[in-house]
């Protein structure tokens, strides 16, 4: 890994541009899971400010250190932290060792812009992709999706998500690429409460037998909200179902359960697309989580605007995680 140095400079010094991409937050007890998904254009850095409304942010975890790589690609890079405890030899630009226990996304809190740290109420992360070949279709890029990191909280909490504009907030790989940052599943999110169905409901069963997702949680995913997010604008008006959820539906149609196929399981939160809670298929030819019915489901609210823009997608499916 040549002139490290060079490239870290170029990452922290380039202009920041708002970037295609959702900031989702999953809860899970007292732990919330940070992700994204952009639409195609790569992000090279994110600079993140995360607060919560009650006790304190714990740890973080769940994030990767050093290149990004086909093997283990993501947002290895903290400017923030880089300086302080990572050591590049200056004649070959290489970094010995990444695997360093202080190496973590959290900015100093010493540093201008960023929030108290550890221990307190607001965190401000950075973190940036090196890879070569350097270009958007480098095998060794970040992927359009994925987990940033872990927090774990001390209590029950509100957590909200925001660009940290001083410290350069988004950063794609090319700025001149208009976009918009979409934090509306990152804003105000409950973790540890209830993300589970209780017995009393009608797909109880079912959802502790496909492994109990926290998606059929949502209050619209039986409507076709896979994601649990609100899309759209002020002057347009929000909805819930729309092509992002119609884009997971697609990538799961009718893949098979085993011994069939490779079961629902290998797509990415595929069983969230299972809006009927039901298995098509037979026997015979194979089972499958996500077709027809499903589909249908989708329709039927298909772009359904909001209030007061249109009626709304009824929120009667699950344990609302995301009011």
């Amino acid at each position: 890994m040549k002139k490290l140095s060079l490239v870290l400079a170029a990452l922290l010094f380039t202009t920041p541009a708002l970037a295609a991409v959702r900031i989702i937050v999953e809860p899970s007890g007292k732990t919330a899971t940070i992700k994204y998904a952009t639409d195609g254009e790569k992000v090279r850095a994110f600079a993140l400010d995360i607060t919560v409304d009650k006790g304190v942010i714990q740890g973080i975890s769940g994030f990767i250190r050093g290149e990004s790589t086909k093997a283990k690609p993501g947002y290895g890079i903290f400017p923030g932290s880089f300086a302080r405890h990572i050591t590049v030899n200056p004649d070959t630009g290489e970094v010995a060792k990444w695997d360093v226990n202080d190496y973590t996304p959290v900015a100093d809190p010493c540093d201008p812009g960023a929030l108290g740290g550890l221990g307190t109420n607001g965190i401000t992360i950075e973190m940036g992709a090196l890879y070569y070949p350097t270009d958007d279709s480098s095998p060794n890029a970040p992927l359009n999706q994925g987990t940033l990191f872990k927090l774990t909280l001390s209590e029950a909490a509100k957590l909200t998500v925001k660009l940290n504009e001083v410290r350069g907030g988004i950063v794609l790989t090319n700025p001149d690429v208009p976009a918009v940052v979409n934090l509306t599943g990152a804003a105000g999110i409950s973790i540890a409460s209830s993300n589970a169905l209780t017995s009393s409901q009608p797909d109880y069963a079912e959802w502790v037998a496909v492994g109990k997702p926290t998606c059929w949680t949502y209050p619209r995913q039986c409507h076709g909200d896979a994601d649990g997010l609100k899309e759209g604008n002020e002057k347009t008006g929000f909805y819930y179902v729309g092509p992002s959820d119609l884009n997971l539906l697609v990538a799961a149609w009718q893949v098979k359960e085993p011994p069939f196929g490779p079961g629902i399981t290998s797509i990415q939160n595929g069983i969230c697309a299972d809006f009927a809670h039901d298995q098509g298929g037979s026997a015979s030819t194979g089972t499958y989580r996500v077709g027809p019915t499903d589909l249908n489901r989708l329709v039927e609210y298909w772009l359904v605007k909001e209030a007061p823009a249109g009626p709304g997608v009824p929120s009667d499916c699950g344990a609302s995680l995301r009011p």
